[in-house]
Order: C-alpha cells, then structure tokens, then sequence
C-alpha cells in the first residue's frame, strides 16, 4: 500500500509541476543536492525522506552534501522553520494584530517588549500585502515584512541585510 501511496505521489510530482508550491527547508543533504532548485511540495518531500535515510546524518558528519558541522542555526533559518509550520496561524495573528503565534515570532525575530506594539501594528496594517493571496508561501510572506520592517523607523534595525 505505501508504494502506491509513493507512486501516486510521484505521479502527481511529474504530470503536475509547479502545482504546489512549498518553501525549500529540508535541510542539507543528498535529497537536497539531488533535487536543488526545485520547490515542489512532493520533490521537497522525496528530498527530506532521501536525507532521512541517513545521508544528512553521514553528510554532518562527514561535511559534505552541503553539511557543515558545528553549524549554528541562524536566526533567520528558525524563522523560516516557524513561520512554514505556523503560516495559518500566523496569519490569523497578523490580521487582528495580536495572538500567541504572532508573539513568538517577535521574540523569534528578537524585537523588544518596547518595540512589540509597533510589530504588531505594522502585522496588521499590512495584512494584505503580507498574504496577498492564499497560495503565498512563507518565504515570500517573510520577505515582504522584512521590506515593511526596513521602511519602519522603529523597526528597521531589526532587519539584517
């Protein structure tokens, strides 16, 4: 039943490329060098599960497959883990300006208690060209707030770049 289940999904990733879309966030790896560049959902899910099978671990282990050991994990790196696993969540938080989710994700960010307020707002203000649409992924949503943030007196100094 799994190879159907496999093979369905594989038939899926061939006769309808670029139908859905999903960030690239399955770490380092030979699925990720195998399939670099492709950011369909399906692909991403083949790279994660060939990464699984004990090439990540080989690859940290052995600093290849694009693999560093001793790698800190960058903030921004969180953060796009956060907001993919959170997206629906963190929209309904943006659009009213408060919530749990959207908390976390400032703290995330490493914004201060005193400059929250001012998150929160700028969340809200631009709900719309946050998630413009319902297909909008969380790597483009992010990328639009860290331009809002850059243009934010009180905010900007939290965008790196």
């Amino acid at each position: 039943m799994k190879s159907i289940g496999f093979g369905l999904a594989l038939a899926v990733a061939v006769a309808l490329p670029g139908a859905v879309r999903a960030d690239n966030n399955v770490g380092c790896g030979l699925g990720t060098q195998l399939w670099e560049g492709k950011d369909d959902l399906v692909i991403q899910v083949l790279a994660a599960t060939t990464n699984g099978i004990g090439f990540q671990t080989f690859g940290i282990s052995s600093n290849t497959f694009g693999c560093q050991r001793n790698q800190t994990i960058k903030v921004e790196h969180r953060l796009n883990m956060f907001a993919g696993s959170n997206l629906d969540t963190l929209a309904r938080d943006m659009a009213v300006g408060e919530g749990e989710t959207l908390e976390t994700m400032a703290a995330l960010m490493g914004i201060e208690e005193s400059d929250r307020a001012s998150f929160y707002r700028l969340a809200k203000n631009h709900f719309d060209s946050l998630f413009p649409s319902e297909t909008v992924t969380s790597g483009e949503m992010l990328a639009q707030l860290a331009t809002l943030m850059a243009d934010d007196a009180t905010l900007a100094r939290y965008v790196q770049g």
